[in-house]
């Protein structure tokens, strides 16, 4: 199930690197400025926290995890979808801020445990932000 019976999140278990990353991007002005808006947590409700992290991974596969990634430095719009936003306040939206933030040297493709951290960073970052998603409406899958 997506959401408890309160419509939160599921609360994932404690991960002491995501701690330490938190505080560090907490200590950013510019990291630390990045909240959800009613539409992004809208979008959340609707799409579901599996979809949500199969388009986080889509995400990084296509636009981080290239070599020599497009338009490198400007490939993330600051908004448009949850997963975006949350790469900004991460430092996950370029290979430049990846190198910076993460110790993840650019110029080469990103493995796939890389792309599993990055992932997973994003969407510890929007259960924390998210909140009760209660109040919006959730998309019911339809059956086969």
């Amino acid at each position: 199930m997506d959401r408890d019976a309160s419509g939160a999140s599921p609360a994932p278990r404690p991960d002491p690197a995501w701690t330490s990353l938190r505080e560090r991007l907490g200590r950013s002005v510019f990291r630390s400025r990045f909240r959800l808006s009613d539409a992004d947590r809208a979008t959340i409700a609707r799409t579901g926290w599996p979809i949500l992290e199969a388009q986080a991974e889509k995400i990084v596969r296509d636009r981080l995890a290239p070599a020599q990634p497009r338009n490198d430095g400007r490939q993330t719009p600051m908004r448009g979808h949850p997963v975006f936003l949350a790469q900004h306040a991460t430092a996950t939206c370029c290979r430049g801020c990846l190198a910076k933030w993460h110790g993840i040297p650019p110029g080469r493709p990103l493995t796939d445990a890389e792309i599993a951290r990055i992932v997973s960073i994003l969407l510890a970052w929007i259960r924390e932000h998210a909140g009760d998603l209660s109040g919006f409406p959730v998309q019911q899958t339809l059956p086969l």
